[in-house]
């Protein structure tokens, strides 16, 4: 599937010829000192010591700096329809251009949700009119996202969903999630979830254990989680359907579908940006922006999920974008909401990992594009010649620092306020249009 196209589809790309750059693309497990050609909107040749290009080329000496495909994000939450003021698909997708995201996969946690054909046609419309990066919307699994009714599964498929979640919502009814994955199965598509029992998460509101105690919050023990990827890692071996834990959190529940794809199952994981670069300690002071479903775990769980990374286990790593405004999230710990925003700092995160000589850049690069893209069926995440320009320009020693009155989101709830990370995006180009310089 090619991801639709977006507002600045308007204007003629140039032709651009990005050279003395390090080009990697894990797609094609390359890694050269060369340049990259953009011609009509598509990648035209990637190339060692490329340097020449045709009469009127825009060139762009990128002073070794890294060249690598736009990346994609299958977790992403707006507030449109239904929550505009805390985030709309512009002013998202003006966000995920400036963190050199070129495709953005939307939650259909909405109002109303995405559970009907009207609704995937809507968010596509207005992607088209109103954002800048590729936009593909996620339909709901159930009707409303109630766990109960099952919606249809086809239709929303043709119409253009690339998946199905229930978003922040997990299917606690076994029998529905059975049924879900078998029509899932036949149509080929995907099933993303939410994997964190309700009941066993009760009233907690971070993880349990020393730190929850001394704070005096009610903790959320990692069964919450196992307990329902080991249910639906069964139900996806029983239906051989194609299944993808949307966000783990835990050396178990990573464990868990180590040895359900070592059985062959159909299964892929992702984990979250602030799952990999934060632990349970970070929420210091109660600190609301830190609040997140599942919860910030424990050290060793956090080094687990970064080891997942570089050993290939975990396949996608998403920002898990949920923008929350003052009236959400300016309360004591237990009442705030979760989520936090994270769509302009996943790339300058995710290099910590290589900076720190625990990842590999190419390891890190692939949960972020040509995994994802394969995962979802799209015609994204590599620079093979003859696929569409959807690349970024990285400085990956550039320092900066986090602030959040300079974020593009309309909501500032990012948990790296005042971090320092090392590494920018420069340049992002969708079908070979600029969106961010």
């Amino acid at each position: 599937m090619t991801p639709t196209g977006s507002k600045a589809n308007g204007d003629q790309p140039r032709n651009i010829l990005f050279h003395n750059a390090r080009v990697v693309d894990p797609a094609q497990e390359l890694d050269i000192a060369g340049g990259v050609l953009v011609q009509d909107g598509k990648i035209t040749a990637v190339e060692a010591g490329l340097n020449a290009a045709p009469e009127g080329t825009e060139l762009v000496n990128c002073g070794g700096k890294l060249i690598c495909p736009g990346l994609i994000d299958m977790r992403v939450f707006t507030g449109e329809p239904g929550a505009e003021h805390r985030e709309t698909l512009a002013t998202a997708s003006h966000a995920a251009a400036a963190g050199g995201v070129t495709t953005m996969i939307c939650m259909p946690d909405t109002d109303p949700v995405i559970d009907d054909i009207a609704l995937v046609d809507f968010v596509m419309r207005r992607a088209r009119d109103t954002a800048i990066v590729r936009v593909l919307p996620m339909a709901a699994i159930t009707r409303g996202l109630h766990g109960k009714e099952m919606t249809e599964i086809g239709l929303l498929s043709e119409a253009g969903a690339v998946g199905f979640t229930d978003g922040r919502n997990t299917i606690t009814n076994a029998q529905v999630m059975r049924r879900a994955m078998t029509y899932a199965r036949d149509f080929d598509a995907v099933i993303a979830h939410q994997t964190e029992d309700p009941d066993l998460k009760g009233d907690g509101v971070m993880n349990e254990g020393e730190t929850s105690s001394r704070l005096g919050l009610i903790g959320i023990p990692v069964e919450a989680e196992t307990v329902i990827v080991d249910r639906d890692l069964h139900l996806a071996e029983l239906t051989s359907s194609k299944y993808h834990a949307a966000k783990i959190s835990c050396e178990k529940s990573l464990d868990a579908i180590s040895r359900a794809k070592n059985r062959g199952v159909s299964v892929t994981c992702g984990v979250s940006i602030n799952h990999l670069c934060l632990n349970e300690h970070d929420v210091g002071a109660y600190r609301t922006f830190l609040k997140m479903s599942p919860p910030l775990r424990a050290e060793s769980d956090r080094a687990a999920m970064v080891q997942g990374v570089a050993d290939g286990l975990i396949d996608v790593i998403v920002s898990s974008h949920d923008p929350q405004d003052v009236e959400t999230k300016r309360h004591p710990f237990a009442e705030a909401a979760d989520g936090a925003v994270g769509l302009e700092t996943l790339l300058s995160a995710a290099l910590r990992m290589v900076h720190s000589g625990d990842c590999e850049l190419r390891e890190v690069l692939a949960c972020m594009t040509i995994n994802p893209a394969k995962i979802l069926g799209l015609d994204a995440g590599t620079l093979i010649p003859g696929r569409p320009a959807d690349l970024i320009l990285v400085d990956a020693d550039l320092p900066w620092a986090v602030k959040e009155q300079e974020l593009h989101s309309r909501s500032k709830n990012t948990p790296f306020e005042g971090d320092r990370f090392l590494g920018r995006v420069l340049r992002t180009l969708v079908a070979g249009r600029t969106v961010y310089d």
